[in-house]
C-alpha cells in the first residue's frame, strides 16, 4: 500500500511540477501586460510634460513684449532659384539658410518661413538681408538690403519677400 501511495504522491508531484511553469507563464503574461501600460502612460505623459515645458521655454526665452520675428517668402511668379539668405540684426548675423528643393517649392507656393525669432530693446533696428541664387537663364544673383525697422513693446513680425529684382518688408 505505501508503494502505491508513493507511487500516487510522485505522479501528483510531477503532475504539479509540469503544471507550475503554464501557471508562472499566465501570471508573467499579465503582469508584462500589465508593466507594458503602466510604461505607455509613462511614455505619454512625459511626451505632455516636455510639451509644456517647450511652450514655457519659449515664453520665458522670448518674452512677447521684446519678441521679434522675422519671416521668409518668395514674390509671386519668381522664376529665380533662391539658394541661400543670410540676415543680419544691428550689424550681427543672426541667421543664415541654404534652401532645398523641396523649401523652395513651399516657398513658391505661397509658404512662409520663420527664419528667425529673438529678443530686441524697444526703438529703431537694422536688419540686412542678403540674397543668393541664379536667374532663370543661368546667372548668380546676389543682392543685399538694408531696412529700419521700429520695435515698439509687444511682438513684432517682419516679413521679408525676396524676388529677383528687389528684396521687399512688411513690418506688423
Amino acid at each position: 500500500m505505501t508503494r502505491y501511495l508513493r507511487v500516487a504522491i510522485l505522479g501528483i508531484s510531477t503532475l504539479f511540477l509540469l503544471a507550475l511553469p503554464a501557471i508562472a507563464e499566465e501570471v508573467s503574461r499579465e503582469q508584462i501586460k500589465g508593466l507594458d501600460e503602466q510604461v505607455q502612460e509613462i511614455k505619454s505623459d512625459v511626451l505632455g510634460i516636455a510639451a509644456e515645458l517647450n511652450l514655457l521655454e519659449e515664453k520665458l526665452l522670448y518674452p512677447s513684449n521684446t519678441q521679434v520675428a522675422l519671416f521668409v517668402a518668395l514674390a509671386a511668379d519668381e522664376a529665380f532659384r533662391l539658394d541661400a539668405v543670410e540676415i543680419a540684426l544691428d550689424g550681427e548675423s543672426v541667421a543664415s539658410h541654404l534652401y532645398t528643393f523641396k523649401e523652395l517649392e513651399a516657398l513658391r507656393m505661397g509658404g512662409r518661413q520663420r527664419i528667425y525669432v529673438g529678443n530686441i530693446r524697444t526703438g529703431v533696428h537694422r536688419i540686412q538681408v542678403a540674397l543668393r541664387g541664379k536667374s532663370a537663364g543661368g546667372t548668380e544673383i546676389q543682392k543685399t538690403e538694408d531696412f529700419s525697422v521700429r520695435k515698439d513693446v509687444g511682438p513684432k513680425f517682419v516679413e521679408i519677400t525676396l524676388a529677383q529684382q528687389a528684396i521687399t518688408f512688411k513690418d506688423r
